[in-house]
């Protein structure tokens, strides 16, 4: 009985931390998706994408991908380019690591055409003293018009 009420107070305890640390991790990508800063990224990142280099790895994944999504979106002619995301698909959390599955969209000009992508935004974290970070990202396209 003594470990039944101890395992329920265990869980108990966890169960908030686990509630803050989801609300956390989707603060995180909803900010990192408003302006990819490179302050929101672990120093061992690494990031998969359909374009260009498609591998960014180390300290400067996130500023490097960022430097090269904006000159190939000059090189394409693309513009006013908008990522939305709604709730995670799937976000669990285990200790200091998280997983997060995003259903995406990508609306931009092309050229001043109108293009959509959908896609799927995978994110995996880490949790340090400074709060959660971003140690690994890809983009997956599903479709394109």
């Amino acid at each position: 009985m003594r470990a039944w009420i101890f395992a329920a107070a265990i869980a108990a305890i966890a169960a908030p931390a686990a509630a803050s640390d989801k609300t956390d991790i989707e603060a995180l990508v909803t900010a990192y998706n408003k302006d990819f800063a490179a302050g929101s990224c672990a120093p061992q990142a690494s990031i998969i994408d359909e374009f260009g280099k498609h591998a960014w790895q180390g300290a400067t994944a996130c500023a490097d991908w960022l430097a090269d999504f904006n000159a190939d979106s000059k090189a394409n002619g693309i513009t006013d380019a908008v990522v939305t995301i709604g709730k995670p698909a799937q976000l669990m959390v285990n200790g200091d690591r998280a997983y997060a599955v995003y259903a995406a969209r990508y609306i931009f000009k092309k050229k001043d055409k109108p293009v959509q992508e959908k896609g799927v935004w995978t994110f995996a974290f880490e949790k340090s003293s400074g709060g959660w970070k971003i140690t690994a990202w890809t983009w997956s396209l599903l479709s394109s018009h």
